[in-house]
């Protein structure tokens, strides 16, 4: 990753919408202030993929997911990089949110 945009943060994260964990780790990577959950990390139950796509310059293609939680959906609230560029190779499948998604740390 390019200099200080990307940090391993060793503490316990949650990601919490609608009253719901959606992810939760200790080993979660920040990249421009965003933390970004391991794969493993995330309750699959409550991911829907999306069409939606945007280009970061430097991270690459994301893709997205809309949150599904107790019959109330958040259209494209989490993202990740599938095929990251070379730099931003260590988030591969990593997954971060917006959107009304609280991350607690």
């Amino acid at each position: 990753m390019r200099g200080s945009e990307s940090r391993k943060i060793e503490m316990m994260a949650r990601a919490i919408w609608e009253g719901t964990v959606l992810a939760e780790s200790g080993d979660t990577i920040e990249v421009e202030g965003n933390p970004y959950f391991p794969p493993d990390s995330v309750k699959r139950e409550f991911f829907h993929p999306s069409e939606s796509h945007t280009t970061c310059p430097w991270k690459g293609r994301a893709s997205y997911y809309d949150l599904v939680v107790n019959g109330k959906s958040n259209p494209n609230a989490a993202w990740y990089y599938p095929e990251p560029s070379k730099a931003a190779a260590n988030i591969r499948n990593y997954v971060a949110f917006w959107r009304g998604v609280r991350v607690e740390k």
